[in-house]
C-alpha cells in the first residue's frame, strides 16, 4: 500500500547538501520512499492514505552516530568536584572518572542499565532522532560487556529507533589488568571479540587510541582481529594529543575516526583517500572546555565528510540532544546549518555504514523523516534546546 506524503518542503540532504525540494511530495511504500519531487508531479496511482504535513519542513531523521548511552551509576558529583577546584587526577586516585563507571555498570543488572539507558535514549528520540549507534566500553570483562551488548540490542528491539551496536571493549584498561594493557588486549583478541561476535552482539569494532589509553600499536591488534571476523572498525582518535590514530584507522577503511581536535593535514588527506568519516564531538569539546579546535579547513580542503554526535556518555559529554550539538558545532566549530544538518542526517549515516539505506530523502531509502514545524532548515541549529513541533515517521509509519 502507498502513502503520499504532501503539503511540505523538504530538504533532502542527497550529496550532503539541503537539496530543497519546495512545494514537495514523498511517496513511501512498504517502509521506503518510492518517490520524492515536487507536488504537481507525483505520479498517479492509487494511494492508501494521503497525509498532509500543513506545510511543514522535512528533514531525513536525525542520526546519532556516536553514543555511550548504556552505563551504570552518575557522575554529577565529579562534575561539581571539578568546578570546585578538584582535579580530574585527584578525582581518579580517589577512585572516580571512569573506574566508577566500570564499578557501577558491572554491579547494575541489565533491567537496571536497560531502565536508565532508556530513558536517555527517549530525550535523544524526542530531537527527532530515528537511528543512533551505541557502544558498550563500560564493562571491560566479557561478562560485563556482554551485558551491554544486550541491553543495546534490547533497546533496538523495544524503541521505535534503528540501533547499532559497537563493541568499545577497548576503551580504558580495567582493574584487574592494571599496568599490564598488552595481556588486556589479548584478551580482548582471543577471547572478548571472537565470543561477542558469534552470539552477534557486534555490528562494529571500536577503540580509545590516545596516550591515556591504548598505542596505535595495540590498537591495530584489534582491528586486525575485528578484520578476520567481518566487522568493520571505527576510533577515537586525536581527541588529546596527535597519535596518527585517524591514519591507522583510515589504512583499515574504517567507518569513521572520532575527536579528532588533534589530527593533521597528513590524517585528513589519508581519511579522505579511504572514505573514512570525521565525527566531530562538539559536547565533550564545551563539556572539557577544551581549546584546539578539529583542522575545519583541512577536512573541508581535502572533502573528508564530516559527521556531527552528542558522544551521550557520563563523563566527558552527558548530552541529551543532538539538536543541541548542531548549534556547537556551529558556535564552536564555526560549521554552516547546512554541513551541519549534513553531519547528523547523510554523513553520519556513511559513519555507521548505512549510507545506502539511511540519511537523505531519496528513492529506495528507508522512509526515516521528521517533519519540523520550523521556518527555514537552519533553525534546527538556531534555537537552543526546547521541543520543536514535529511529526517523525520511521518506515514509513508516523510515530
Amino acid at each position: 500500500m502507498k502513502t503520499l506524503w504532501q503539503h511540505c518542503n523538504a530538504a533532502t540532504m542527497a550529496n550532503g547538501t539541503y537539496s530543497i525540494i519546495e512545494d514537495a511530495a514523498i511517496v513511501t511504500r512498504e517502509g521506503f520512499i518510492e518517490w520524492i519531487g515536487p507536488r504537481q508531479q507525483v505520479p498517479a496511482g492509487e494511494y492508501g492514505h494521503t497525509i498532509g504535513l500543513d506545510g511543514a519542513w522535512v528533514t531525513p531523521g536525525l542520526i546519532d552516530c556516536h553514543t555511550h548511552t548504556v552505563f551504570g551509576g552518575n557522575r554529577s558529583g565529579e562534575f561539581e568536584q571539578r568546578l570546585q577546584g578538584v582535579s580530574y587526577a585527584e578525582i581518579a586516585a580517589a577512585g572516580g572518572g571512569i573506574a566508577s563507571t566500570v564499578r557501577a555498570t558491572r554491579a547494575a543488572s541489565e533491567d537496571e542499565l536497560f531502565a536508565s539507558a532508556r530513558q536517555r535514549l527517549l530525550n535523544l528520540l524526542r530531537d527527532g532522532v530515528t537511528t543512533v549507534e551505541i557502544k558498550s566500553g563500560y564493562g571491560l570483562s566479557l561478562e560485563s560487556e556482554r551485558k551491554i551488548l544486550r541491553v543495546i540490542r534490547r533497546l533496538g528491539q523495544e524503541l521505535p529507533v534503528t540501533v547499532r551496536s559497537t563493541c568499545l571493549a577497548a576503551h580504558a584498561l580495567p582493574p584487574e589488568y592494571k599496568d599490564r594493557a598488552d595481556d588486556y588486549i589479548e584478551h580482548i583478541c582471543t577471547h572478548m571479540l571472537p565470543a561477542l561476535a558469534a552470539e552477534g552482539l557486534v555490528d562494529a569494532v571500536d577503540a580509545f587510541c590516545e596516550y591515556l589509553a591504548f598505542s596505535p600499536e595495540q590498537v591495530e591488534r584489534v582491528f586486525k582481529v575485528a578484520q578476520q571476523l567481518g566487522l568493520p572498525v571505527k576510533l577515537h582518535a586525536e581527541q588529546l594529543s596527535s597519535l596518527h590514530g585517524s591514519s591507522l584507522a583510515a589504512r583499515y577503511q574504517a567507518l569513521s575516526a572520532d575527536h579528532l581536535e588533534f589530527m593533521t593535514e597528513e590524517d585528513a588527506v589519508a581519511m579522505a583517500q579511504s572514505g573514512t568519516v570525521a565525527v566531530l564531538l562538539p559536547g565533550a569539546f564545551y563539556f572539557l572546555r577544551e581549546t584546539q579546535l578539529p583542522p575545519m579547513e583541512a577536512l573541508r580542503e581535502h572533502g573528508v565528510k564530516i559527521a556531527i554526535a552528542s558522544d551521550l556518555n557520563p563523563g566527558t559529554s552527558p548530552g541529551l540532544s543532538l539538536r543541541l550539538m548542531l548549534n556547537m558545532a556551529c558556535t564552536l566549530f564555526r560549521m554552516t546549518p547546512e554541513e551541519a544538518l549534513a553531519g547528523v542526517t547523510q554523513h553520519a549515516a556513511t559513519a555507521l555504514g548505512l549510507g545506502e539505506s539511511h540519511g537523505s530523502l531519496e528513492p529506495g531509502k528507508v522512509a526515516d523523516f521528521v517533519a519540523w514545524n520550523i521556518d527555514r532548515p537552519a533553525d534546527l541549529a538556531y534555537w537552543l534546546g526546547g521541543d520543536l513541533d514535529k511529526r517523525v515517521v520511521r518506515n514509513g509509519v508516523e510515530l
